[in-house]
This record gives structure tokens, sequence and C-alpha cells, in this order.
């Protein structure tokens, strides 16, 4: 099983940055492929962009695209998404997963996941 913390949410302006970073624990990270979500109020969980194993892979939602980069350290066990040119749009509860499926896109393939995180961005 593996531990997920995120951390790094917070109130920002639209057109600021975040970094949001997950620790894991537990069984070894580095075979396990990352995901963060996010979910609004009232609205349905959804993809925001994952990494592969090795990170070689990285994936994101055309909402995010050009804007939001993922990244892991597997020595250090934690992924980051570094969030620039926020909107008000990308307010949500921020969360990070982990699975060892191969369709990494999909909420429903993630077996691990961690508390979430508030990111609020002003207008």
């Amino acid at each position: 099983q593996v531990q997920l913390v995120e951390s790094g949410g917070g109130l920002v302006q639209a057109g600021g940055s975040l970094r949001l970073s997950c620790a894991a624990s537990g069984r070894t990270f580095s075979v396990y492929a990352m995901g963060w979500f996010r979910q609004a109020p009232g609205k349905e969980r959804e993809f925001v962009a994952a990494i592969s194993v090795s990170g070689g892979s990285t994936y994101y939602a055309d909402s995010v695209k050009g804007r939001f980069t993922i990244s892991r350290d597997n020595a250090k066990n934690t992924v980051f998404l570094q969030m620039n040119s926020l909107k008000p749009e990308d307010t949500a509860v921020y969360s990070c997963a982990a699975t060892r499926a191969w369709n990494i896109v999909q909420v429903s393939t993630y077996a691990y996941w961690g508390q979430g995180t508030q990111v609020t961005v002003s207008s």
C-alpha cells in the first residue's frame, strides 16, 4: 500500500503560480505511475496530469496544457505539479494518486489517493 500526502495549496491571484507536492510512503514509489486530479464544488473529479513510472512520459488535460507541469523525483518519493498562469476556473481540491495500471489518464484506474490540498485562484 502507498500513503500519499499533498502540500503546497493555497490562495493565489489569477496569473500567479503554485507548486504542489505529493510525498509518498509505504511500498516502492518508483513502481507507480502518478497522477494529479482536481474536484471543484458541485463537479466530478477530473484528470489534470499524469506521469509514467520513469518520468519519461507525461500527459495533461487540455485545460492545463502549456500552463501546468508534472514531474517526479523517485529518489525523494515525491511528485510535483507546477501550476503557472493560474485562472479562477483552476480553483479546486487537488489530489495526487498512484496506479500500476497502464491507463494513467483515467480516474478509475488509480488505487491510492491522498487527502487533497485546496487551491483557490481569485480574479
